[in-house]
């Protein structure tokens, strides 16, 4: 058996799950569906059958440190493995850039593809599927794993399997030819599909590189020749003339020898309240419950907060989303339907559709408390260790107030520590920076006033993290 790898692809926009995801911490960075993300439990998913030094993230620039920060926690050694893409440009170009990375190092290296935003119950299923899909995979197959269905979905696309392939005489379960790929179906066609025999395209895939790397140099050899051009000079230069495509589209419909093995493992993609509805614990009234909820003859519905009490009464088949600074309220029927209404709001406000109150950065986190034309309140954490740039703002002053922990500041040329209960002011474009040298968090809420107090007002002269443009 060859080297084995895994990629984890961690993009996404956030808008099926409004309000919780949004552009700048998608679901994948939730935790929907116990104590750990859904990234999280991904990594812990695979690295249960790969080293987890083999494991490659590949995500968005926006969310780099965040997925860092993510897998130091479990897992430090997947943290030098995550690839950050300048520009999304779907699942094929993703795919390939880790794969090339891969190839360079192992020729020999057969890999699986997973999406770090779906959920698994049944693990042991999910292992069985990928050890059967790398034996086809040996014979130069482009392997996917399909789902048996349980129901006529009309939210995935269809598999539709035909011949049956040889395999080891110890694989555990039998994989297809694939005879072709079905979009997303209306409901008449979902039913056929389903009685048919067809399986839903999960978009997990199990190749040898050597293999894909040869099938994309005939299928999309745009691809293949710019993806072997990258390296860390250049990578947003040849990124940017990538073409936006499919994994699907632009190579597993193409390819002629393509294959799925058929798994049963308690999947979702969780692309929908709905599918959130379904895989929580219910209450008595069939209702599902996160946050401090208080509900009187409400019914089947989901009702989830994050920020604050939130009381219903007399409702049925509802979904309601409450966080700081929004609340979603929707029939469950029509949860699938999110994205336009997202649209519109993204046209009224777009903020509320691409960050939190909340936002995190590679050395804590930030919550903005109050926000007005000519001032802004946060409160910032700074985790032990870590320390904001060295920056500048052209058209604000900082009054910070330290609530606990001890804070290391450093004002144009003065360097000095704030105790709790102490406080400071930093002028206008005066160079400043904020750091945590103690072993306990560093939280301080800052008042900001000025003509301007948005977030680009920032630049930067020094950064641990490497972000010296302004932002």
């Amino acid at each position: 058996m060859s080297n084995r790898y895994a990629i984890i692809l961690c993009g996404g926009s956030g808008t099926r799950l409004w309000p919780l995801s949004r552009k700048l911490r998608p679901k994948q960075l939730l935790a929907l569906n116990g104590e750990q993300t859904l990234l999280q439990q991904t990594v812990s998913r695979v690295s249960s059958y790969v080293n987890s030094t083999n494991v490659y993230v590949v995500t968005h620039e926006d969310h780099k440190f965040e997925v860092k920060g993510q897998l130091a926690e479990l897992f430090p050694d997947t943290v030098q493995n995550v690839m950050a893409e300048p520009f999304a440009k779907n699942t094929l170009p993703a795919i390939a850039w880790a794969t090339h990375t891969i190839y360079q190092k192992d020729k020999t290296a057969i890999i699986g593809v997973f999406a770090s935003d779906h959920s698994i119950d049944n693990n042991q299923a999910f292992l069985d599927a990928w050890e059967t899909a790398e034996q086809i995979a040996e014979q130069d197959y482009l392997v996917l794993l399909g789902i048996k269905p349980h129901e006529a979905a009309t939210g995935y696309g269809y598999i539709k399997p035909s011949q049956k392939l040889a395999s080891t005489n110890n694989s555990k379960l039998t994989a297809y030819q694939v005879d072709k790929f079905v979009e997303k179906p209306n409901a008449k066609n979902a039913e056929r599909f389903v009685a048919d025999g067809y399986l839903w395209n999960s978009g997990m895939f199990v190749f040898k590189a050597n293999a894909f790397m040869q099938m994309l140099s005939i299928y999309q050899p745009e691809i293949h020749d710019y993806i072997s051009e990258i390296d860390t000079d250049n990578l947003h230069q040849i990124y940017e003339k990538l073409p936006n495509l499919s994994m699907d589209y632009g190579l597993a419909e193409k390819a002629e020898k393509i294959a799925v093995v058929p798994v049963d493992m308690s999947w979702s993609d969780l692309g929908s309240w709905d599918s959130i509805f379904e895989r929580q614990e219910k209450d008595f009234n069939n209702n599902a419950i996160h946050g401090e909820v208080v509900s009187i003859d409400t019914n089947n519905s989901l009702i989830w907060t994050e920020a604050g009490l939130l009381a219903t009464l007399g409702l049925n088949n509802v979904v309601v989303i409450q966080t700081a600074d929004a609340t979603l309220v929707c029939d469950r029927s029509r949860a699938e339907d999110i994205k336009a209404l997202v649209t519109e709001v993204k046209s009224r406000q777009p903020a509320l559709t691409e960050i939190h109150r909340t936002v995190y950065r590679p050395w804590g986190s930030y919550t903005v408390l109050e926000e007005r034309a000519n001032f802004k309140i946060k409160r910032i954490v700074v985790n032990p260790g870590a320390k904001l740039s060295m920056q500048m703002h052209k058209y604000r002053s900082e009054h910070w107030v330290v609530v606990s922990g001890v804070a290391t500041i450093t004002n144009n040329e003065i360097e000095y520590n704030l105790q709790e209960n102490q406080s400071t002011y930093i002028p206008q474009t005066h160079r400043h920076r904020l750091a945590n040298n103690s072993s306990e968090p560093l939280s301080i809420i800052e008042v900001q006033c000025g003509d301007y107090v948005g977030e680009d007002d920032i630049v930067r002269f020094e950064d641990t993290y490497g972000r010296l443009t302004t932002q």
